[in-house]
């Protein structure tokens, strides 16, 4: 299954046996496994997060581990350590949980710094060291890490530093009538409704083909231009105090390709990047004390900057050497922007 289109679907229809309304965070998910990044999750307590994560490693095949973070965990629990065995008078290496192909740290931000910091070699190099050893980790490796936004007491803010080696922060709304009266009703069918009622249904060769499948996207120098106006604009606007970095910029580059590639188009269009602005920008930016003060949000800052933003028009091609230009930059056939809101 080379195509990004169809693993896609076909990871979001076995998932929808247990979940229901959070295809944008499915997607948000299958669009970081498909570019080697790694997601921030928020939402208030019972709305699947660590489900939503769990539901997807099965689907996949994905070795799964799940780290409660709390005050008193050390970066030692996370990464593991050498153990001294007396049968055998030597240490012996223990891999922590951060060795498995799926890891949610749950509730990252009651960790101490010390302990978010064991993170950041895992997340941005792929490799750990313990005991001056230096480990790969596997491939895939995606850490979905998970925050309640509405509890903060005895909670440590996360530092730009780990914040921006997110690659998309997706929020997990309660869910509306409907979808919670659907709820219901499954759960009073199935009481014991899990992650076990789901079965894998793509393997690791169909995920590295599809990543490679994504690469291959054709981007515009156009849309390229329009992925840099948006992310100087963040640091030109007196409302922020630090804009965007370019890891902001590559995480454009990579992530409307692949949102292209699932939505079966081999090119990105300007609606790709448009979409995803929230998603990649509202956890790496920072208010300025005037934007504060007035109450507004990183969002509606965002939102304004890119509102002011002329997205790629006559001169945007669609594919390389297209005979007719993209007039209306496309049209988005999903609500991912919604994963943010």
């Amino acid at each position: 299954m080379t195509d990004p289109a169809a693993l896609y679907t076909t990871i979001r229809d076995e998932m929808g046996q247990v979940l229901i309304g959070k295809e944008t965070l499915v997607k948000g998910i299958t669009i970081a496994l498909l570019t080697d990044g790694h997601i921030l999750l928020e939402g208030v307590p019972g709305v699947a997060k660590t489900t939503v994560a769990n539901l997807f490693a099965v689907t996949t095949g994905f070795a799964y581990n799940r780290i409660q973070m709390t005050p008193d965990i050390l970066p030692a629990d996370i990464t593991g350590n050498s153990i001294y065995r007396e049968q055998t008078g030597e240490f012996e290496l223990q891999k922590g949980p951060v060795f498995s192909n799926v890891v949610v740290a749950d509730e990252i931000n009651r960790a101490t710094p010390k302990t978010q910091s064991a993170l950041l070699e895992a997340m941005q190099e792929r490799t750990v060291s313990i005991e001056g050893e230096t480990l790969d980790l596997p491939d895939p490796f995606i850490v979905i890490a998970t925050q309640n936004p509405i509890e903060m007491e005895g909670t440590y803010e996360l530092p730009e530093a780990q914040r921006d080696r997110f690659q998309l922060k997706l929020t997990a709304d309660i869910p509306d009538r409907d979808e919670e009266s659907e709820l219901l009703n499954r759960f009073d069918q199935d009481p014991d409704l899990d992650p076990a009622n789901v079965q894998q249904v793509v393997d690791h060769e169909d995920v590295m083909a599809a990543r490679e499948a994504v690469t291959e996207v054709y981007i515009d120098d156009t849309v390229k231009e329009y992925i840099l106006d948006i992310v100087a604009a963040t640091r030109d606007t007196p409302d922020l105090d630090h804009g965007a970095s370019p890891r902001a910029s590559l995480a454009f580059l990579n992530t409307s390709k692949a949102r292209a590639a699932i939505e079966g188009r081999d090119y990105v269009i300007p609606e790709d990047v448009k979409v995803l602005v929230e998603p990649i920008l509202a956890h790496r930016v920072g208010l300025s004390t005037d934007a504060e003060l007035s109450n507004r949000t990183a969002r509606e800052v965002i939102r304004d900057l890119v509102d002011d933003i002329e997205p790629p028009g006559s001169s945007f091609q669609a594919e390389p050497d297209a005979a007719t230009a993209v007039q209306d930059g496309g049209q988005p056939e999903d609500d991912t922007t919604d994963a943010s809101q």
